[in-house]
């Protein structure tokens, strides 16, 4: 046999294992159950809500296509520009406060000078196992001015606290996100920690870094990668804000939270109370683009800050 029949035999062996690897669909087959959840429970529910966003239901003629009459109604909706101003407020103070407050607890259990650790871990994170139907429930119970601990307050000392203000309901129902998601994100923060290397402390102990030194040049950097995704599941979560305003409403006297008080309680009254699924549809689905900008924005921002 000559060195090119060898060297032919050796490329055809070569385009077999090759033609064999292209038709190798095992990767696929484990792929496939996550990847029909992922078609049916996600894709399917958007491209729905896309198109019947180009429908109008009528009470004579039926539903017909109205193509982006749907959008353009919404450009002009006050109520659904308000609910969004609100839920915007929302997200520039309570993420910040949340994800402050997580951080400095997440350094002060990695500093290894806090007694009780794994109690203060747990009972930290513990609110976040709570469903956010009880936990608005509780809350809604302790601002009662009538009944719950702050009318209890309110009798000792004399003052007339009404956390149901419409002045102070906003900061009332952030304050109940903090509690619930606080923990969540201080084990993010505490899983970043702990994957620097001890040996990075010792050695700056041992050039005499004091402990603030030590937080500033080592810790807080290391937690720039964590901070972004926090960031971004935070302003998701904010803008997502339903369960407990629904809840509170009625609880609160009046008329302080109203059917529009946040995107997603008006996309649900407008589909449920006020047959009006296809305008909810689009509301939906401008919602979800302004989310994603945003949460676009944030990522590309940290992905700069971090190639610096």
């Amino acid at each position: 046999m000559s060195s090119a029949d060898i060297a032919a035999g050796s490329a055809g062996a070569g385009q077999v294992r090759v033609n064999k690897h292209k038709a190798d669909w095992r990767g696929w087959k484990f792929m496939a159950p996550f990847a029909v959840v992922f078609v049916f429970v996600f894709i399917v529910p958007i491209v729905y809500a896309i198109y019947i966003s180009f429908f109008k239901k009528q009470m004579i003629g039926g539903t017909r296509f109205v193509g982006l009459e749907n959008y353009a109604r919404l450009l002009g909706d006050q109520q659904f520009w308000s609910s969004v101003g609100r839920v915007a407020l929302f997200t520039v103070v309570q993420v910040p406060i949340m994800l402050f407050l997580a951080a400095a607890m997440a350094l002060a259990i990695d500093s290894m000078k806090l007694h009780g650790t794994k109690f203060f871990r747990i009972s930290t994170f513990l609110p976040y196992a709570v469903p956010a139907v009880v936990s608005t429930l509780i809350w809604g119970f302790v601002y009662g001015a009538k009944y719950g601990l702050v009318g209890s307050l309110n009798d000792f000392l004399g003052t007339n606290i009404d956390m149901f203000n419409p002045s102070v309901l906003l900061a009332s129902i952030g304050n109940i996100n903090t509690w619930e998601f606080t923990g969540y994100n201080m084990l993010i923060f505490y899983s970043s920690l702990s994957t620097i290397p001890h040996s990075l402390y010792e050695a700056a102990s041992i050039d005499g870094a004091s402990e603030w030194q030590i937080v500033k040049s080592i810790k807080l950097p290391e937690l720039k990668g964590s901070l972004a995704i926090t960031v971004i599941f935070s302003i998701i979560g904010s803008f997502q804000l339903f369960n407990e305003p629904s809840i509170l409403q009625s609880m609160v006297p009046g008329n302080a939270i109203t059917t529009y008080y946040t995107p997603n309680m008006y996309a649900y009254n407008l589909s449920f109370s006020g047959n009006q699924s296809n305008y909810a549809a689009a509301l939906a689905i401008v919602m979800a683009v302004i989310t994603m900008a945003i949460a676009y924005a944030v990522q590309l921002r940290s992905m700069k800050e971090q190639m610096k």
